[in-house]
């Protein structure tokens, strides 16, 4: 392949996409620049398809070097390690909006592998391996309905900003990513500070318009690189075991798909299963498996009429009723927050943990240390869809509902200077029939406020969903996990009565219109405000107190030059503060200290031991103190941990003394009144003007 190059001005900067220069030998690479951020995008695909193949097996790998930050990987082999978080997540953007574009039949194994390359810090990686991803299909002679292209949408003061710099990011109240192709936008994910639903639609098709020059650079590329596309040939259904298959399946079907607990419908549809392919068995042998995709076909066909045509749903609700909401908090008795939410057949277990600095997540990446203080954690054990597996670390899909959940929870987090905790809250699903990601949100907000944290307002999730067939649409609210499988769109909207937290979009169709994305939000929201009702029936605002078993942290600041004597020399005073009370303690280097302990008497001696060791001596002020070394001259004095001060033999006594011994000794108490610092910071503390006093003491 020829070297071939397009340069776009994005932002008022050259976004370039070049190809035939790197990985040759992939069926389509490109590399992507932008700033100082470099992204290499390969793809292949496989010329044949595997026997009994029934799914399109695309596989996105993206990667970041930390080579590409002028950085060594942290970990013991100072190599990269299995792909982080981070990189999941990213893997996730770049698979949704381009599966659902890959013709349909096409069910060849394809990979995508993004690598980061260079990273300058300033532009964000992850939308620009969403364009080379892209590019890289459309580059190649894999078939492939796109270009499709993405941007960050940020607002800052009030104005939406395309690919905003990382810098722009810390000031916007708005971050959403938007990937779309030419006519329609098919991905959205992303956060906000309780916006309305008309600002985040405007950001969305804001999004879609700044996109317009990627996609047009994309197709000035491919049509320069000049490869047509392969051709593969699509199995035909066999029209007359078609039509047998529906006669003897389509009306039992119907009756099955009206049963309203899953588990008894599932069960109806596959006796029918069982029943129709023992019924053409003899006359077709050997088409088992075509049978069974005739019979999933006409599932999907029916529920879809269903829910279009006679406007009911698989559980006999109408488009826009949510399903029975059960809410408890306080389950867990020794978790410092739980709740238990139910709608419908979906239940999530969710429990809030509060914790100190030291139970912060640390996070290497080509981006430097990243320190989380609130995470969320969802988990899908199989036994929830009634299943078995060898599951033993979270999937991808875990990572990703658990980060849509933990972006809607920290938009009503306090301030971590006034609620100084780390966060941790996991959601365990333990059962499930869709939209067990908003559950988890809903119980999040129940945790936390059942956990006493003082939350700005609670907030709570559903779910959309969209089927559409020619011109008739209908959009869902609360939908179930067939709902999601059999329809076109999965659109979960979080957010609290006065806004939105977060969205996230996925389609399987080539994209929906401002119309129906408008009435999903309208919808949404209309769900939103029902399912935060049936919350507070439970708890309404956070408790006044802490759980008795959670940590109490209490913040007390010192002068920034007196963290030094705080820690002590190799740390020994703290430790030892630590060890004499079993308080946790955090100093931070602007002096700024919290002690966390569930004993609040042992936080009171940690605060006074960490008083002692900060105060300062003051002119014309008695201090009992301790002798601590005795020289011919005088006697050193400590009037407060790690402080001391010097009395002279002169101010031993009103009387001449002779030795200093004949007054004082090491370890002997003694009240000494401060006459006096020097520039140096050296006391000078006197016994003779202490004599007859009788003020109050310190020490």
């Amino acid at each position: 392949m020829a070297f071939q190059k397009v340069e776009v001005q994005f932002n008022g900067q050259p976004l370039t996409i070049e190809t035939g220069k790197m990985a040759r030998q992939a069926d389509g690479a490109v590399v992507i620049t932008y700033g100082d951020t470099k992204v290499l995008c390969t793809v292949v695909s496989a010329r044949k398809m595997r026997e009994g193949q029934d799914f399109f097996p695309l596989t996105v790998n993206y990667q970041e070097k930390f080579y590409a930050g002028g950085k060594i990987p942290g970990s013991f082999f100072r190599r990269e390690r299995g792909t982080t978080e981070r990189e999941t997540l990213i893997c996730r953007l770049i698979d949704r909006p381009m599966r659902p574009l890959f013709p349909k039949g096409y069910m060849f194994e394809t990979q995508i592998m993004p690598t980061v390359i260079s990273a300058d810090m300033i532009n964000d990686p992850d939308t620009l391996s969403m364009v080379a991803a892209s590019a890289a299909v459309a580059v190649s002679d894999i078939p492939f309905e796109g270009p499709i292209a993405a941007v960050r949408v940020g607002r800052v003061e009030g104005k939406l900003v395309a690919n905003p710099t990382n810098e722009q990011r810390t000031q916007s109240d708005l971050e959403i990513v938007v990937s779309g192709s030419k006519d329609a936008v098919m991905m959205v994910e992303g956060e906000a500070e309780f916006l309305s639903e008309s600002e985040m639609l405007d950001a969305i098709f804001f999004g879609h318009e700044a996109l317009q020059p990627l996609i047009a650079a994309q197709s000035e590329l491919a049509k320069l690189v000049g490869i047509a596309k392969r051709e593969f040939v699509v199995a035909e259904t066999d029209a007359e075991l078609k039509g047998k298959v529906t006669e003897l399946a389509e009306s039992r079907i119907v009756d099955a798909v009206k049963i309203r607990t899953k588990q008894e419908r599932y069960a109806a549809l596959a006796d029918n299963r069982t029943a129709v392919q023992a019924q053409l068995a003899e006359a077709y042998p050997d088409r088992a498996g075509e049978i069974g995709a005739i019979l999933g076909s006409l599932e999907k066909r029916v529920v879809r009429q269903m829910v279009t045509k006679d406007r009911i749903r698989i559980d006999g609700r109408d488009m826009t009723t949510i399903r029975p909401i059960s809410c408890e908090i306080g389950v867990l008795p020794r978790a410092h927050g739980s709740a238990l939410f139910t709608r419908g057949e979906t239940q999530a277990l969710v429990a809030t943990t509060l914790g100190t600095s030291s139970d912060e997540q640390r996070m290497d990446n080509v981006q430097g240390m990243e320190f989380k203080k609130f995470m969320l954690h969802y988990n899908f054990p199989p036994f929830c869809v009634g299943e078995t597996s060898m599951r033993l670390f979270p999937g991808r899909r875990e990572i990703g509902h658990g980060m849509l959940a933990e972006r809607s929870a920290a938009k009503i987090l306090p301030k971590h200077e006034d609620f100084p905790y780390t966060i941790r809250i996991v959601s365990d699903v333990l059962e499930s029939n869709g939209s067990s990601s908003m559950a988890s949100v809903c119980g999040a907000s129940l945790s936390l406020m059942d956990a006493g944290v003082p939350v700005k307002e609670p907030i709570a999730g559903i779910a959309m969903g969209l089927i559409k067939e020619g011109d008739d649409v209908a959009i869902l609210s609360d939908i179930l996990g067939d709902e999601d499988h059999l329809g076109d769109m999965d659109f979960k909207v979080t957010g609290s009565a006065n806004g939105v937290t977060a969205l996230q979009m996925d389609i399987k169709i080539s994209g929906v219109t401002k119309d129906i994305m408008r009435q999903a939000l309208d919808q949404a929201r209309a769900g939103r405000v029902h399912i935060l009702g049936e919350m507070a029936k439970a708890i309404d605002k956070p408790r006044a107190d802490l759980s008795q078993y959670a940590p109490r942290i209490t913040s007390i600041k010192v002068k920034s030059d007196q963290v030094r004597t705080v820690i002590g020399s190799g740390g020994k005073n703290v430790r030892g503060i630590i060890e004499a009370t079993g308080c946790a303690i955090d100093i931070q280097d602007d002096g700024t200290i919290h002690i966390a302990s569930a004993d609040g008497e042992a936080a009171k001696r940690a605060i006074k031991m960490i008083r002692d060791l900060t105060q300062e001596a003051e002119v014309g002020k008695l201090y009992m103190g301790t002798v601590r070394k005795i020289m011919e001259f005088g006697a050193f004095v400590e009037i407060y941990p790690g402080t001391d001060g010097l009395v002279h033999v002169s101010e031993l006594a009103k009387e001449r003394v002779k030795a200093v011994t004949d007054v004082i000794n090491e370890g002997d108490q003694v009240l000494v009144k401060c006459i006096g610092i020097d520039k140096q910071g050296k006391i000078k503390l006197s016994r003779k003007e202490a004599l007859g006093e009788n003020l109050p003491t310190e020490g």
